[in-house]
């Protein structure tokens, strides 16, 4: 790649699934998967255009718009849409490479894709957000469509953005089908949607849990960082069912239970409505229950906790805060924001993971753990489809089961084709690598993708 231009998020999630693959016996049994590794890691497509726009004052606005379709082996195009002045090739790469093997794990028949816009809705009005929206998806129309990409929402893109989008994309092409996913209910979207990440999230620690012989929810200190959707509904669900959730955090700070004090469902629907008026954390008046620490991370402030689920952004537990975890006891950690940990902050925690066997903290990937967000997407696809809606239990049903086949299925894949020592666990980390690469890299075999010459 020394040809190419720096991607560093990129580059971290692809060494990431090399290493699996290499530190396991995946390229002994077939080592025609090497080649398959490097096709897989170029996108089938990458789209980049321009967005013009018209503030309020009636000033020109131009940001930078793209689609990354990565693969497309096991079904259309399916990943978010981010708006963020962070948006950039190599975050948008980074994150159709993760989607693609993260699809694969929910055992659905979605491709990978990510895509958005390096445009910031934090202080822009409504109809700045819409007329932004209606350029983008006049363009990005002539690429996307319900049997070929099938986009949904992620950062800066709620449920108010899907409706500008799908409208515009309606009025462009005049159909309307099954196009976008997170859609309102009245016109095409799906109940739990809104939950899917931070509900499938728990419930795939709710697997970690039992398989360590750690019992249930009940009783367990949570760590969370971000204050969106996923942290929202991981921290409600966390709740429900029996744990005491200590922090929630924003790109500003973090806000830290205090003493005996912990995060209410009270305190959630408050915060919900300040993030959707595009709000900070530090505006939140917690009556000094809760500390706001600002320009921190919510790990190194918790005190004791069993559980920490970082759900901000990638990249957000460094390597001080990975020891600073295991040093409060945390048992467990799952991502419910994609390539939450550094990969420093993983190595510390699969070295403790092989060094102190059952009593270690176990570390579980984003691909695997925050894929009931994309899950109950291609739910909504198969609702379009069909053109009906299910119940809640009804979908709330499936992404459970979706959620412990994704879980049993790394757990499998790495006790196959890793070396698990006596009374160690299994890496979440190694095998959902392996799984969902395996099951990519042989779709596109059998389709011509790639090819062996041996």
């Amino acid at each position: 790649m020394s040809n190419l231009p720096s991607e560093p998020e990129f580059e971290q999630a692809y060494k990431e699934l090399a290493s699996s693959l290499e530190n396991s016996t995946v390229f002994e049994k077939n080592p025609e998967y090497r080649i398959a590794l490097e096709v897989a890691s170029i996108p089938e497509r990458v789209i980049q255009f321009r967005v013009v726009w018209e503030d309020d004052t009636g000033k020109l606005q131009v940001n930078r718009g793209y689609r990354v379709q990565y693969n497309s082996a096991l079904g259309p195009y399916k990943g978010g849409l981010r708006l963020h002045p962070s948006v950039n090739l190599s975050i948008l790469k980074f994150l159709g490479f993760e989607q693609t093997f993260k699809n694969a794990l929910t055992g659905l028949n979605m491709g990978g894709a990510k895509g958005g816009s390096d445009f910031n809705p934090k202080g822009r009005t409504n109809n700045e957000i819409r007329r932004f929206c209606v350029s983008f998806m006049r363009e990005l129309s002539k690429h996307i469509g319900a049997d070929t990409d099938v986009p949904a929402g992620d950062i800066g893109v709620g449920g108010r953005e899907i409706g500008y989008l799908f409208g515009t994309y309606r009025k462009e092409r005049n159909k309307f089908e099954g196009v976008l996913t997170g859609k309102g209910l009245d016109w095409g979207g799906s109940l739990i949607r809104p939950e899917a990440t931070g509900y499938g999230l728990v419930y795939y620690v709710t697997h970690m849990l039992e398989y360590a012989g750690a019992g249930d929810w009940k009783g367990k200190r949570v760590a969370i960082s971000g204050s969106g959707n996923v942290a929202q509904y991981a921290a409600l669900k966390c709740i429900e069912l029996g744990a005491t959730v200590v922090s929630l955090s924003d790109s500003q700070g973090a806000l830290v239970a205090q003493g005996d004090r912990t995060i209410t469902p009270e305190d959630i629907a408050a915060i919900g409505e300040l993030k959707l008026n595009r709000g900070s954390l530090s505006a939140y008046d917690t009556q000094g229950s809760l500390k706001y620490i600002e320009g921190a991370r919510p790990w190194l402030h918790v005190g004791a906790v069993d559980v920490a689920l970082p759900s901000a952004t990638q990249n957000e537990v460094s390597k001080e805060e990975a020891e600073g975890l295991i040093a409060s006891g945390a048992k467990f950690i799952a991502e419910g924001s994609n390539m939450g940990c550094t990969q420093a902050a993983i190595d510390i925690f699969e070295a403790h993971r092989k060094e102190t066997k059952a009593e270690a903290i176990w570390y579980a990937p984003g691909k695997a753990a925050n894929c009931g967000g994309v899950a109950v997407s291609g739910l909504e696809m198969a609702q379009n489809s069909a053109r009906l809606s299910w119940t809640t239990e009804e979908v709330d049903e499936k992404l459970k089961g979706i959620m412990k086949n994704a879980f049993f299925n790394g757990l499998n894949t790495a006790k196959q084709y890793t070396k698990v020592a006596e009374g160690e666990l299994p890496s979440l980390v190694d095998g959902s690598n392996i799984a969902g690469f395996v099951k990519v890299a042989k779709a596109m075999h059998d389709q011509g993708d790639w090819w062996s010459t041996a």
